[in-house]
């Protein structure tokens, strides 16, 4: 059985309600065993053992989320070499950009050598002010619709073989 590994971080919610969405989509899939695992629970064993990834997380000061970060900090070395052209995509939170979060995850998973399937995905809530960047979010039907359809598009390649 395929295994798709959703790793994923937030810190007021909205990550989470994005990786959800991306799970609920992938268990349409039959035959994938999908795994949505917090970015701190998450270690280089689920990165050997799934054959595709999902990344969810949040862009933080221009960043990648310091959760995520450690998470990828802990695996990158000990599956350096181990992941090549395994598939993945990825969503970010972000505030107002999220570009600098993409460019700094994609070249991560550049140098595992996955193979990106779909182009990221930025979610913007607008959150500006410090009450909004700090508050609960909630995201967009529509964001969390595409976020289904993204994480059932990749376990139904991984189910069909096609990844």
């Amino acid at each position: 059985m395929k295994q798709l590994a959703i790793i994923w971080h937030s810190m007021t919610g909205g990550s989470q309600s994005l990786a959800k969405a991306c799970y609920n989509g992938a268990r349409r899939a039959q035959g994938v065993d999908v795994q949505m695992l917090n970015a701190a629970d998450a270690g280089a064993e689920h990165m050997l053992a799934a054959d595709g990834y999902i990344f969810v997380f949040p862009e933080n000061l221009a960043a990648i989320s310091g959760g995520m970060k450690s998470f990828f900090d802990r695996c990158y070395y000990p599956c350096l070499g181990a992941l090549n052209g395994r598939p993945y995509v990825m969503i970010i939170c972000a505030g107002s950009d999220g570009r600098n979060a993409v460019a700094q995850a994609e070249r991560i998973a550049t140098g595992w050598r996955l193979r990106q399937i779909l182009p990221s995905v930025i979610v913007c809530t607008h959150a500006q002010t410090q009450e909004a960047i700090l508050a609960p979010k909630t995201i967009d039907s529509a964001d969390l619709i595409a976020a289904e359809e993204m994480g059932e598009q990749i376990a139904v390649g991984l189910q069909m073989g096609v990844y």
